[in-house]
């Protein structure tokens, strides 16, 4: 690339983000920064006269790094708290790992994934899916192991097995697992910005998570900004990062005429050129202007296709 975008916040030396901001950027949530800044010191804000928080933009990288330590199952005091040096370190441990430091993977199945997620043993559960990550590599793993364990607590809510503090309880982890695994890809993405996003009323985000790590891996840039994003507003983030295409994921709870009607009106407010791809269980097929991917094979090839063109 020639230079740094102007929307890219690092091109400015010296800016400050809003703590929104930059939990937009970090994937870190609001509650959480403040609870690291209080704990442990980081990341350090400056004061406005106003007595906002303002946060230098070279946080960022750090923030991401303890992010992606804390998903690979490490105490937040200790990745706060470490030196860059021993931050590699960290996380280096578990990518390193031989899968049998986990669970030989012989006698992993889903049904002692489901029990992990039964007792919100969460880490158990990301030392096993951090090991399978390595042990499979980054497509067999969300097809694999991701995929069968979302549509497996999912069935086992339907069927009152499980509760929804399940549901969310894996969401979280996986969705932390996923981010950390992406940062490396986004740190070298070339490709133009793609927009993921839900629509509003469906708050699955597990599938936008694949989605943005997959489309990550194939150069293109991921502007993730979440579920239930207003219409308006999403056509206003695809402006600001000049996005080559908006990818909506919808899930098989939220698929009908609605769901159409809302992705024909994201048609409307974006661009021609902007590129609107829709996946998930749920995604309406035949909204004109719009295409529709059906698993992640074809989402990386798409992708990949974007990204080689730019």
């Amino acid at each position: 690339m020639a230079g740094r975008r102007r929307d890219d916040p690092r091109a400015v030396a010296g800016a400050r983000l809003s703590i929104g901001a930059l939990s937009r950027a970090t994937g870190v949530g609001v509650e959480t920064i403040r609870t690291w800044e209080r704990r442990y010191g980081f990341p350090v804000p400056d004061r406005k006269p106003s007595g906002h928080r303002a946060y230098p933009v070279d946080s960022v990288p750090r923030l991401r790094r303890i992010a992606a330590a804390v998903a690979q199952g490490h105490r937040a005091g200790d990745a706060v708290r470490a030196s860059d040096a021993h931050l590699s370190a960290l996380l280096g441990v578990l990518a390193a790992a031989p899968a049998s430091a986990s669970m030989p993977s012989g006698v992993l199945d889903q049904d002692t994934l489901l029990a992990m997620v039964e007792r919100f043993d969460g880490d158990a559960l990301t030392r096993v899916l951090a090991s399978e990550w390595g042990r499979l590599g980054p497509m067999a793993f969300l097809q694999q192991r991701v995929a069968p364990l979302v549509e497996a607590v999912g069935a086992a809510w339907e069927t009152g097995a499980l509760e929804v503090r399940h549901e969310h309880f894996l969401s979280e982890r996986v969705g932390d697992l996923l981010r950390a695994y992406r940062l490396p890809f986004d740190d070298r993405a070339h490709g133009p910005a793609v927009v993921l996003a839900t629509l509003p009323g469906e708050s699955h985000a597990i599938g936008l998570q694949m989605a943005a790590l997959v489309i990550a891996m194939s150069g293109c840039r991921v502007c993730y900004v979440g579920t239930e994003v207003p219409l308006p507003e999403l056509a206003s983030v695809a402006a600001d990062v000049a996005a080559g295409a908006v990818g909506l994921s919808v899930s098989i709870a939220t698929r009908g005429a609605r769901t159409a009607k809302a992705v024909a009106k994201v048609r409307s407010l974006v661009p021609r050129r902007t590129r609107i791809v829709l996946g998930g269980a749920g995604a309406p097929a035949g909204v004109p202007g719009t295409a529709v991917v059906g698993d992640l094979p074809t989402l990386a090839h798409w992708a990949a296709s974007m990204a080689s063109a730019a």
